[in-house]
């Protein structure tokens, strides 16, 4: 019997470099897959949520640089189609008509310039007044509102609409931008804007060269957005499962989606100059800056609110362990409240049942905080990191009161510390 036991032990011992090896490369696929899931529902929110998709380009409208840089498009769309050299012929046969000496009809023909000069200040006040007023982010809002449904398809690069792909770029279409522009010139009494034709003006949200790749990885991730997070845990809780000790994979765990994580924000940030830096001649960094950081604003958000998750679950698993500070923080806690509770009880506090009940399921009362704590974080639409700090918060809490009402827990009266009569 001893020496089939002596022999079964080499042949256990030589599977755990591999048990712990698949371990390990479960982790490290389950780190990736929650960089591409994070990803994935980002893409799959921008798509599929008007609301959410609404909320990212909304707050551009009232950015300085975007609206500078639409001003700067429908100025120069406005005055392409007013003929500047029809209208210092116009003055000239005017002045001509009123039998104006020579040389001051000479001096009117040379204010071409000057009178270009002051058209396009009058253009550009006139469009900037639009573009800065409330009037322009309903417009912007609304507009891309409606315009939503056609995301997916300039996505894909199929289909037209006000939001399309061409030329390695999503546009949107300002033309009721420049139909307001050309109203309030009208008013104002430049009465040859009337004349301006109706126009459709693209101000151009998004330009790479290499957007037609990116657009394809953005369709896969769209369409695998709701599975991906569930592959990730799935792969994840593997990878637990299948480590000797599972405690030390889920610390292995919840560090490496946290590097995962740290990678995505890092590379996030390297990605937005390098896109700057390729950005097509004339177009403005600084509004091409402001579109990116819209649309990634919620993906940010994203990558903090998961790395929290990674983190707090890492100290948490580490707390839970044998280690001689995590002993320490526990005992420090139970005692903290311990003696609170020695207080509430030396005022007339009686647990009874209640605290009977707790001591009896204390272990799946703790179970069930986690697990509705994991529930809700799941669950939630978008989780930001104050929505994980809160439910933290609330964990914390919960297992304190679990401490605070387990009856057994509490310090024995004075009649139970007498030692038992000696028979």
């Amino acid at each position: 019997m001893g020496a089939q036991e002596s022999e079964a032990r080499p042949r256990v011992a030589r599977h755990h470099p591999f048990r712990s090896a698949g371990s390990a490369l479960l982790i490290l696929f389950a780190a990736l897959l929650s960089l591409l899931s994070v990803v994935a529902v980002w893409a799959n929110s921008i798509v599929r949520d008007t609301d959410r998709y609404v909320a990212t380009v909304g707050p551009l409208a009232s950015d300085p640089d975007v609206q500078k840089a639409v001003t700067n498009r429908v100025t120069d769309v406005v005055l392409a189609k007013i003929d500047v050299n029809a209208l210092v012929k116009q003055l000239q046969d005017t002045v001509t008509e009123k039998g104006v000496p020579p040389k001051a009809a000479q001096l009117v023909g040379n204010l071409e310039a000057p009178i270009t000069s002051g058209l396009k200040q009058l253009v550009s006040g006139t469009v900037e007044r639009v573009v800065t007023s409330s009037a322009f982010k309903t417009v912007w809002v609304e507009g891309n509102r409606k315009v939503h449904a056609t995301v997916d398809k300039a996505l894909t690069g199929e289909g037209g609409g006000a939001v399309k792909l061409k030329n390695d770029e999503v546009a949107i279409d300002v033309a009721p931008i420049v139909a307001q522009v050309k109203q309030r010139l009208v008013d104002s009494g430049l009465a040859v804007a009337a004349k301006i034709p109706d126009v459709h003006t693209d101000f151009v949200v998004v330009q790479s060269k290499d957007i037609g790749k990116i657009k394809t990885y953005m369709r896969i991730l769209e369409i695998m957005g709701g599975w991906l997070p569930v592959i990730a845990l799935l792969v994840a809780a593997a990878g637990v499962y299948t480590a000797f000790n599972r405690r030390h994979a889920l610390i292995g765990v919840a560090l490496a989606v946290f590097a995962a994580m740290l990678v995505l924000g890092i590379t996030l940030t390297v990605f937005r100059d390098v896109y700057l830096d390729h950005l097509p001649p004339g177009a403005s960094p600084a509004a091409a800056g402001a579109v990116y950081d819209a649309l990634i604003r919620f993906l940010r958000a994203a990558v903090r609110a998961l790395g929290a998750v990674a983190l707090i679950t890492a100290v948490g698993a580490f707390l839970s362990g044998p280690a001689r500070p995590a002993v320490l923080v526990r005992e420090g806690c139970v005692r903290s409240i311990g003696a609170l509770r020695g207080v509430a009880v030396s005022s007339g506090l009686r647990l009874g049942a209640v605290g009977r009940f707790v001591h009896r399921f204390k272990r799946w009362i703790g179970i069930t905080i986690v697990v509705v704590a994991a529930i809700v974080l799941f669950t939630w639409t978008y989780p930001t990191t104050m929505v994980v700090v809160w439910t933290t918060v609330i964990v914390l809490a919960g297992f304190a009161i679990r401490e605070f009402l387990d009856a057994d827990s509490a310090p024995p009266s004075p009649d139970s510390r007498a030692p038992a009569p000696t028979p």
